[in-house]
């Protein structure tokens, strides 16, 4: 980059590394001291950490961003970015495609959420309340209708 005349931090340029791979959210806290955020590839990483292909017309049953599995990959790098004070953010199906996705995404501290056009609207209202849900939490009261 710097052949190019890009530095990272001057004159505002940031950089991201995409988190696609198991080996991008192990090794998230080194990653985190060479670049200035990240953005989870949840389509690719859940493919590798399922290893199954999305477009596999014989395991297409099998591959969901939903699994447990794929979800703990996504909390532990959310956790490792927000450890190392960067941000993190989510581009992928799983937020416009899966009830409840984004609320998972808002529970363990995610940045920033990628929505498809369609999805925008419901989605903004989804990350709403599962933000008013948090806060509700915080101040130790009880939302409606969990009594």
């Amino acid at each position: 980059m710097r052949t190019f005349g890009l530095e990272r931090s001057v004159n505002g340029l940031e950089v991201y590394v995409m988190a696609e791979i198991p080996s991008n959210v192990i090794d998230a806290a080194r990653f985190a001291k060479i670049f200035d955020g990240f953005s989870i590839g949840s389509n690719d990483l859940t493919q590798l950490v399922l290893g199954i292909d999305r477009d596999s017309a014989i395991l297409s049953g099998e591959y969901s961003e939903d699994d447990y599995t794929c979800k703990s990959m996504v909390a532990q790098m959310i956790r490792s970015a927000n450890e190392a004070g960067v941000p993190v953010g989510l581009c992928g199906q799983a937020p416009s495609d899966i009830p409840g996705y984004a609320s998972f995404l808002v529970a363990n501290g995610i940045t920033s959420i990628s929505f498809t056009p369609d999805a925008f609207s419901t989605g903004r209202k989804m990350v709403y309340e599962a933000e008013l849900k948090m806060k509700h939490y915080m101040l130790g009261a009880i939302p409606e209708n969990e009594e």
